[in-house]
């Protein structure tokens, strides 16, 4: 995974992580590697790996057993819900952006169809 320089590497892969659940790699229930699993897999430290499971939790996407381990909460419309606060996430940044450049609603939507239609994400 590349990082940017401008955010915390642990909301980062909290946000991979997210990723993970709408895309369904992760499903509700599962359980979480352990800190030194996932500091491996991402090569970072285990204490960083801690902040992202306390971010998590503090989210209510996962709790910890103690001595168990760290799971995602079983909660089936948890996916969806990801899914949507993302959109929403990204489609504000995006927006915010072309704001800048005063481009309108209309040009918008019509970039977005023009650029959707050559990418073949939408009809």
């Amino acid at each position: 995974m590349d990082f940017q320089a401008n955010y915390p590497i642990y909301l980062q892969i909290a946000e991979d992580v997210k990723r993970r659940i709408v895309i369904g790699e992760l499903k509700p229930g599962d359980k979480l590697p352990s800190n030194a699993e996932l500091a491996i897999a991402y090569q970072v430290n285990p204490n960083t790996v801690q902040r992202i499971y306390r971010q998590l939790e503090a989210e209510g996407i996962s709790y910890t057993k103690r001595g168990i381990g760290t799971f995602l909460a079983e909660d089936s419309a948890m996916p969806e819900r990801l899914r949507q606060e993302i959109g929403e996430k990204l489609s504000a940044q995006f927006l915010k952006q072309m704001a800048t450049y005063h481009f309108s609603k209309e040009e918008i939507i019509r970039l977005l169809e023009t650029q959707a239609q050559k990418e073949g994400e939408l009809c």
